[in-house]
């Protein structure tokens, strides 16, 4: 079976604080788009091997055993009689980015396994492995615009559509170290909750729609505050950071015009 695990950007990031867990308390929007990975899971019958993962496409950080996909077909593999399993994921969202592609490759292994091989696996025990893999990797299961809170893995659907509106990407192939930007990252001034700035039109989004780890990957990454400027220049409505970075993304009213990129980066545009 083929599955496509497709990407989110984050509208808005508060950091509320630090909890005695040591993960710290975010308010924000996550909201799915279309750029895709592609990922193959077929049965192995007869094979020694417990898993085996290729990757093609775009450069994966880490070793392979260690990846969020292999990490959940072994979570899977504790609960059910897995058969030997052959996984190969074309990595077309970029890591570093701060659009969940790992996190959608995880969430997407869990439930095209359970679907694969018609396991007994139910809503709240994919919520339960998914969160045991990343706070964002329950967003994926979902896949519709949430409010998330907690560690980002308290989901609330929200009925926020930007229909219509034109979508642009862009990564300066500057991947950034999500760690290290909570450690070097302060609260920000926010004039509006992202609960409340998202029921605005996207047109008034700017200056009250605000993403807490901005400053400090502008600092870190000079690249994308010229970024969030081009994007502005463009005829975007709204420009921000995704998550903790580096990707950058703009909104638009009408489709953007043609803009020049330094070689290396990454774009991808969509009409949503």
């Amino acid at each position: 079976m083929i599955f496509y695990p497709n990407a989110k950007i984050n509208l808005g990031l508060r950091i509320a604080g630090r909890r005695p867990d040591g993960y710290h308390d975010l308010e924000t929007v996550f909201y799915p788009v279309g750029w895709c990975d592609i990922l193959e899971i077929v049965p192995a019958p007869g094979r020694s091997y417990r898993v085996r993962f290729t990757v093609s496409g775009l450069p994966l950080p880490g070793r392979r055993r260690d990846n969020l996909v292999v990490r959940a077909v072994e979570l899977l593999r504790q609960r059910y009689a897995l058969p030997p399993l052959r996984i190969h994921l074309h990595k077309q969202i970029p890591a570093g980015a701060g659009l969940g592609g790992g996190s959608a490759d995880a969430a997407i292994t869990l439930q095209g396994v359970v679907a694969l091989l018609q396991l007994p696996a139910g809503d709240d025990d994919l919520h339960r492995m998914a969160l045991t893999l990343g706070s964002d990797v329950p967003f994926f299961l979902l896949n519709r615009p949430a409010l998330a809170t907690g560690r980002g893995e308290e989901l609330t659907p929200l009925p926020l559509s930007l229909e219509g509106y034109h979508l642009l990407i862009v990564f300066p192939a500057i991947p950034l170290n999500t760690g290290r930007m909570f450690r070097e990252t302060r609260p920000q001034k926010h004039p509006l909750p992202p609960r409340r700035a998202v029921a605005l039109p996207p047109e008034q989004w700017k200056g009250k729609l605000v993403n807490d780890f901005e400053p400090t990957a502008t600092t870190l990454a000079p690249a994308i505050g010229t970024i969030v400027d081009t994007l502005y220049r463009a005829g975007a409505v709204y420009a921000s950071l995704s998550g903790s970075g580096s990707a950058v993304y703009g909104i638009f009213r009408e489709a953007p015009p043609p803009l020049s990129w330094p070689e290396g980066y990454l774009i991808w545009s969509e009409e949503l």
